[in-house]
Order: C-alpha cells, then structure tokens, then sequence
C-alpha cells in the first residue's frame, strides 16, 4: 500500500529524474563562489596596501636619510603627502619622523628630534626608552632616523576583516651626513 501510495504521489519518478539538476546546483553554489571571489578580491587588497604602505615608509625614510642640509616642516609636510600620494590613502595618515642617538653607557636611545604630521605626537625620551627591542644596534653617540606611517584601509568587500590599521616602523642610518638635522617648529 505504501508502495502504491509512494507511486500514486509520482516521488519516486520525480527522484528518479534528474532534469534541472545542474541549476538547481548552480542556484545552490553561486552564492558561496561570488562570496569567495569577493574574498580573495578583498585580501588581495588588502595585502597590496600593506606592500604600498611599506614601501612608502621606506622611501620617505630613505629620502629623509639622505639629506645632508637641515629639513624643516615644509619637508615633512611634503613627505605626509608623498605618503597619502603613494598609498592613495582613503582615511586620515600619519607620519611621524625622529632622528635619535644611542648613548652606550646607558644602553639606549634618546630623542635628538621628533615631528609628526597627522594625528600622533612627536616622541619623547620615554616613549624612545621602551624601544630596545625594535632599533638595532649601533655605535656609540650615532644616530638613527626612525620613520612611523599609520594608514587606514577599507577593503572593498565586507568578509569580516574590517578597517585595518596599517603600522611601519622604519629606521634608518643617515646616509652623507653623521646625522640629520631639523630647524624650524
């Protein structure tokens, strides 16, 4: 009886048939190979504004180090535009460049100047005292330019990674000068 009532509902012939199966599959997956498109599209991007805002670190630290005359702050306001030019920057930027000494007797470094352009602070001595770790090691009374760029990206799908915060943290040695100067506020 059951079998009769499975026929009389025509289940099985319709399970037995497989017309339309292939759109229906495809109903089925577009949504997930469009949504893992996007996200492979999204990380790419992701990953190519971390490479821009190395290399803009980088290049701004470079160019800094190898001035041989004192820069001023229409140079560094130059050097926060190189960056937003070469990251192409949707968000707020941040640049903030210090040119430190290491003290040998003290084992550690200390400010000999610090500007910034953007939201953060110039460095002070104490902040400069915590980085031990992060500058590497040179001889004594020499000096380092630190370059630090901050950016903000906006992939351009949401798949959860959100606004990134992108951080470098470059350092330099002054190429033809023993060290690089600043005048002006």
């Amino acid at each position: 009886m059951s079998r009769k009532r499975l026929n009389f509902f025509g289940l099985r012939r319709f399970a037995s048939h497989e017309d339309g199966s292939v759109s229906l599959e495809a109903l089925i997956l577009m949504p997930l190979v469009l949504w893992v498109y996007a996200a492979m599209f999204s990380i790419f991007e992701t990953y190519e504004e971390y490479s821009l805002n190395q290399k803009a670190a980088f290049t701004i630290g470079d160019m800094i180090s190898r001035e041989t005359l004192p820069i001023d702050s229409d140079y560094l306001g130059g050097a926060h535009d190189l960056l937003d030019y070469i990251t192409q920057s949707q968000g707020p930027s941040t640049l903030r460049v210090s040119s430190l000494q290491y003290d040998k007797k003290q084992n550690r470094f200390y400010v000999h100047w610090s500007r910034a352009r953007g939201a953060d602070s110039a460095v002070t001595d104490a902040d400069v005292a915590s980085w031990t770790n992060r500058l590497p090691s040179i001889p004594d009374d020499e000096y380092i330019v630190v370059t630090e760029t901050t950016t903000t990206f906006t992939p351009p799908f949401n798949i959860g990674l959100g606004q990134p915060e992108i951080k470098n943290f470059v350092f330099t040695r002054p190429r033809y000068a023993p060290r690089v100067l600043y005048t002006g506020r």
